[in-house]
């Protein structure tokens, strides 16, 4: 049997109360998470708390470059206490990524010289012994970026370097001297 239920349209002091509460919520969410993940204001503290700050910074993904794309394959063989450093131009903010894997441990240090200070204002990134590391590189200035590798054991060491980037040369620097290598282009 169908039971007669009855609909009564809401009273007005029911879609007053229901409308305060939805203006109040709609504040609260203005307050909390729009305004500090679009535009960067934070007046209840919140958006750095939740991280939603972060969103409202200008970045744009897209990263034009002067330079064109290339990648470098090369490899160095390191006799017992042997060295070689192998170093990239980039220009400032210039992205690369990179792999190196050797079959032993090596001493690195990446390391970079600004354009036209020389080795006086040489800074170092990281350093420490491995025998391979991965990752990516933006030059915090203009000038030659790169690895120093020493090896350190009474045994041979094949390192090989792996990187594509908006690079212009590579310049190894070794025993036997100094010379530049010119990359093709991943278009040539």
């Amino acid at each position: 049997m169908a039971e007669n239920v009855s609909t009564e349209p809401p009273s007005p002091k029911n879609i007053i109360i229901a409308s305060a509460l939805a203006g109040v919520v709609a504040l609260l969410v203005l307050l909390v998470a729009i305004l500090p993940a679009e535009y960067g204001i934070d007046p209840l503290g919140t958006g750095e708390l939740l991280g939603l700050t972060a969103l409202s910074r200008d970045q744009n993904p897209f990263d034009e470059q002067t330079e064109i794309h290339r990648s470098d394959f090369v490899e160095f063989v390191l006799e017992p206490f042997q060295s070689v450093e192998y170093k990239y131009l980039l220009d400032l903010d210039a992205p690369m990524v990179f792999s190196w894997v050797a079959d032993g441990d090596l001493y690195y240090d990446m390391h970079a010289e600004p354009a036209g200070l020389g080795e006086d204002y040489a800074e170092s990134f990281e350093q420490g012994v491995a025998a391979r590391q991965m990752g990516s590189f933006h030059a915090p200035f203009t000038g030659i970026h790169g690895w120093f590798w020493e090896n350190r054991s009474l045994n041979t060491v094949l390192v090989r370097l792996y990187s594509a980037g908006f690079y212009q040369y590579s310049t190894v620097f070794r025993d036997r001297g100094t010379f530049d290598r010119t990359m093709d282009s991943v278009t040539d």
